[in-house]
């Protein structure tokens, strides 16, 4: 089994292109299956395993306590692992096409009132200098493009095209998209490079943000920007930088925007993951119908 699952795990990261946290996850949960196996019983080939064996496994996970979502995510590799091993005529028969995953429960993704991004973005005494302009146009774009943190960190000066005005984004699985950019998002990017022209006029000429040493940025200080500003306008329990990306498409959806616009807006791979927040809108709306109109409520 452990020469197939080396197969497979170079398969994904170098042919598919997954990001190396994916590969990671997938290379876990098949070790953690393999060593299942072999542990109860005694099986060390991939042709051996039968459905039975794969739900005693299940049934191992759920009582270990993992929650539905981790235990779908370790089927989800599995299930990624045999169709590989079918394609490549190891087996002649895929087990995993018999076994259900737990059903996860969607929680609805945390977002910020259009009234607390205008306080973020105008409301806000940022600090003076480099840090302040950084950090206001770390904000601005975030909420502007709804991209992710792992592609704000990765922007280069040359992804701006202030002519056509918009961004370039290196996506997951390296996938690039355009996002248009407004006039006043083109305005603030403008006033952040002046600034940082001044403030580092040798730094490194390709990363777009730098840290108050003139390096690239780093997840951890994305995300504690973030956090920072958005304490000062809501008390949501959710303050990093996809809060920001999950304002972007709720806000994009209460107006209106068609889901496919919003789904290549955020890079996603398929509508499934977008249609979440067509519930935020959704509830939004019956609020709306439920203080307004005359036929909602019974009357006493």
């Amino acid at each position: 089994m452990k020469k197939n699952r080396i197969s497979f795990i170079q398969y994904i990261q170098y042919e598919k292109r997954y990001s190396l946290h994916t590969v990671k996850a997938y290379q876990k949960d098949l070790e953690s299956f393999a060593l299942f196996m072999e542990e109860l019983y005694e099986i060390s080939r991939v042709e051996e395993v039968e459905f039975f064996h794969m739900r005693s496994w299940v049934i191992q996970l759920m009582e270990e306590g993992l929650t539905a979502k981790s235990v779908y995510r370790k089927l989800a590799s599995l299930k990624s692992f045999y169709k590989f091993l079918l394609r490549k005529g190891v087996i002649t028969k895929n087990p995993t096409t018999k076994l259900i995953a737990p059903k996860v429960s969607k929680r609805l993704p945390e977002y910020i009132e259009e009234k607390q991004v205008e306080n973020l973005l105008e409301g806000i005494e940022y600090p003076e200098g480099y840090v302040g302009y950084r950090d206001k146009t770390i904000l601005e774009l975030l909420y502007a493009t709804g991209m992710r943190r792992a592609e704000l960190i990765g922007l280069e000066v040359r992804d701006i095209d202030f002519v056509g005005k918009s961004i370039t984004v290196l996506g997951k699985r390296n996938k690039e998209r355009i996002i248009p950019l407004s006039d006043f998002t083109i305005s603030i990017l403008k006033e952040y490079l002046e600034v940082r022209e001044v403030e580092f006029p040798t730094a490194d000429l390709f990363s777009l943000f730098l840290t108050q040493a003139g390096k690239p940025l780093y997840p951890k200080l994305v995300y504690n920007v973030v956090k920072k500003y958005l304490s000062l306008v809501t008390t949501t329990n959710k303050r990093g930088p996809h809060t920001l990306r999950h304002t972007f498409a709720t806000h994009l959806s209460n107006r209106g925007a068609d889901l496919n616009a919003i789904k290549e807006l955020l890079g996603h791979a398929n509508l499934s993951a977008t249609q979440i927040y067509v519930h935020n809108s959704i509830d939004r709306l019956r609020k709306v119908y439920e203080q307004s109109h005359p036929k909602a409520k019974d009357k006493d």
